[in-house]
């Protein structure tokens, strides 16, 4: 079938095509939602603005990411590109050395400022959807690890793995996969280090919005002293909880009646017919090999109430008892069982906090983006506070994705959208060829392929032309 042969290449005399069609309807959101004056105007990072502004610089680090690259060095394409500047109706943008520079010069309240001003668009985009939007918000926290193999990268430390690198900490919205604030660190640090502050400060956000709050986290983020604060404002949280030996002693100790068997419920509906379920090779290896093999017998719930040391009142601690079978080939070696702890201030029953809580394991799939969809944590320049502020600009192209998608007519293809990783997104509504037109009074995009997304770009775009936001 792939039969071409006879292929030459030659130039366009007149013609010039932009590869990243859709990065023009972005710009037009990132402008109305007048992100482009709060930038700056919030952050004074340079003395004379000749010939760029903070947000130029900001948005050059953004859309290069929107744009198909990956690092720093690839802002010198887009620089290159005659159409890419035509399309965004600039002379110049930064070069990479620069936009390094423009890295190296934030401390970390000019960092906290440019995360407010995200914040700040974020908010109009919430206050502009249908009613019952975040109804129940979820904020996840996690700590993760940035490795490099620089050896002059400041604040730079090991982490508990013996990796090199930084340990940033991600505060997100489950419902939307948004990025609220992130916050880098020396390797070293523990992941819930300094967590605190930013959990405030992301619940806080969005409780403008939200009907109520909850705060998710594994069981480094059961900050016990700050919970009686937490209730009281109002915040709902699912925390793990560690099985330390008090918790073990009276899980085992609650009659058989306070038992019950947990039903886990099915992640999606089957509209049709149940597929046949694939056949498990791996298992048939682990069988044949004799490695020892844990298969899950059984999981049973129960829930208590049970006062922390550093708390003045008691909540409620769901457990989960996982029944294991340990195997090795086809003999049963023994029977063990595992308690599972989530601290809880919400009335659910006790399945519904189980899969709350087993929920905020999606959070990964939004640090993977962040490390490896936009690039995020690569940290290309030379200090802690510098890749901080990298990461921040890189991971705003993240939240745009989110915005792009929360402001799409359709709102079933918006969740869609929402819900794509991110170098899908950009097949689907950003790498669009098309050619750039520039005449006196507007800047033309003209779509030179096609693809099933185009229908809801193009009714996106209407919208986002007659976009009035709340401030």
């Amino acid at each position: 079938m792939l039969s071409a042969s006879n292929i030459h290449y030659e130039m366009a005399p007149r013609v010039q095509g932009l590869n990243c069609g859709g990065l023009g309807a972005l710009h037009l959101m990132v402008q109305r939602l007048g992100l482009v004056e709060d930038l700056d105007r919030s952050l004074e990072l340079l003395k004379v603005h000749l010939p760029y502004h903070e947000s130029d610089h900001v948005l050059n680090i953004a859309y290069n990411i929107l744009a198909g690259g990956e690092r720093l060095e690839d802002i010198e394409a887009r620089r290159q590109d005659e159409s890419y500047l035509n399309g965004l109706g600039a002379q110049r943008i930064p070069d990479p050395t620069t936009a390094g520079d423009f890295t190296r010069r934030f401390s970390q309240p000019d960092i906290t400022s440019l995360q407010e001003c995200l914040n700040r668009a974020r908010l109009k985009i919430w206050k502009v959807q249908p009613k019952g939007f975040l109804k129940e918000a979820f904020v996840d926290v996690d700590g993760t690890i940035a490795g490099t193999y620089g050896e002059c990268k400041e604040g730079m430390g090991m982490s508990y793995k013996g990796i090199w690198g930084y340990a940033p900490l991600i505060v997100s919205l489950a419902n939307t996969k948004e990025v609220l604030y992130l916050v880098n660190r020396p390797g070293h640090a523990a992941s819930h280090s300094g967590s605190v502050p930013w959990i405030d400060r992301a619940a806080e956000l969005v409780a403008e919005v939200a009907g109520t709050v909850t705060i998710r986290g594994d069981t480094d983020f059961t900050h016990t002293e700050y919970l009686d604060g937490w209730d009281e404002q109002g915040r709902k949280f699912i925390l793990g909880f560690d099985a330390h030996p008090k918790l073990v002693q009276l899980a085992e100790g609650l009659a058989a009646s306070g038992w019950k068997r947990l039903e886990r419920l099915p992640k999606y509906e089957i509209l049709t017919e149940p597929r046949q379920k694939a056949f498990r090779y791996k298992e048939q290896i682990v069988i044949e090999k004799e490695y020892k093999n844990q298969i899950l017998v059984g999981e049973d719930v129960a829930e208590i109430e049970y006062q922390p040391v550093k708390c003045q009142k008691k909540y409620r601690v769901v457990i989960v008892r996982k029944n294991i079978s340990v195997q090795k080939g086809e003999r049963a070696l023994l029977d063990e069982i595992r308690y599972f702890f989530h601290i809880t201030n919400r009335q659910d029953k006790a399945p519904k906090i189980v899969g709350l809580a087993n929920g905020r394991c999606d959070q990964e799939n939004v640090i993977e983006q962040l490390k490896n969809g936009v690039n995020a944590m690569r940290m290309p320049v030379n200090d802690l506070l510098s890749n901080w502020a990298y990461m921040v600009m890189t991971g705003l192209a993240w939240n745009l994705k989110a915005w792009y998608g929360l402001l799409m007519p359709n709102r079933e293809r918006g969740s869609q959208v929402v819900q794509m990783e991110f170098r899908r997104f950009l097949n689907a509504i950003i790498l669009l060829p098309c050619q750039v037109v520039r005449t006196a009074r507007r800047v033309i995009y003209r779509i030179l392929g096609y693809n099933a997304w185009l229908s809801d770009f193009f009714a996106t775009w209407e919208r986002l032309q007659q976009l009035v936001l709340v401030e």
